[in-house]
């Protein structure tokens, strides 16, 4: 009960404080997500970007809240790439692991007609001694295409595979197609 009654309280002020907000949805699921840039409350004065973000999975039969802290910069001689570098909580019902996550993304170079489009690429991973409670290793993948068709509002269309082994069995926690929207600020 405390456990949730924390991580509930770090997510909200997340969402409270976030420069991103997205939404996503598929005939089963809702995701709510939310990303906050800390670098410039600290005056930190790099081309590296320090972040927290969280987000709330809903699915038929489970739950799903991450809490994550990372890195973001830009790679030198590859114009328009961009990578992340984490460690993210993830907190469900009956498990809890703490992964290493790695991200990508790609701002297509297109014409001026076609708005600003990006693809993007997520991997996580804990094994077991990284996983808490009943769990024995998590795993998670995505990949998405993003799109701003008005100035600070993205549409976007994803796909994640996210697995929460647990030490009895193993168990696909979500395999799924997703739509939705995010807003920056």
């Amino acid at each position: 009960m405390l456990k949730k009654l924390l991580i509930s309280i770090l997510t909200t002020g997340i969402f409270l404080h976030a420069d991103m907000v997205g939404l996503n949805i598929n005939s089963e699921d809702v995701e709510l997500e939310a990303r906050h840039n800390i670098t410039s409350m600290f005056g930190y004065n790099s081309s590296t970007n320090y972040f927290i973000g969280g987000s709330y999975l809903h699915t038929e039969d489970d739950n799903l809240i991450s809490v994550i802290f990372g890195a973001s910069n830009t790679l030198a001689g590859a114009e328009g790439l961009t990578f992340n570098l984490g460690i993210e909580g993830i907190f469900g019902d009956d498990f809890v692991a703490m992964p290493f996550f790695a991200a990508a993304a790609l701002h297509l170079p297109l014409d001026e007609p076609v708005p600003p489009t990006t693809l993007k690429v997520r991997f996580a991973i804990a094994p077991s001694v990284l996983s808490f409670v009943d769990a024995d290793s998590y795993s998670e993948y995505r990949f998405e295409g993003d799109m701003e068709v008005i100035s600070n509002v993205h549409i976007y269309m994803g796909y994640r595979n996210i697995d929460t082994d647990y030490e009895v069995a193993d168990y696909n926690f979500n395999d799924s197609w997703y739509g939705g929207m995010k807003i920056t600020f």
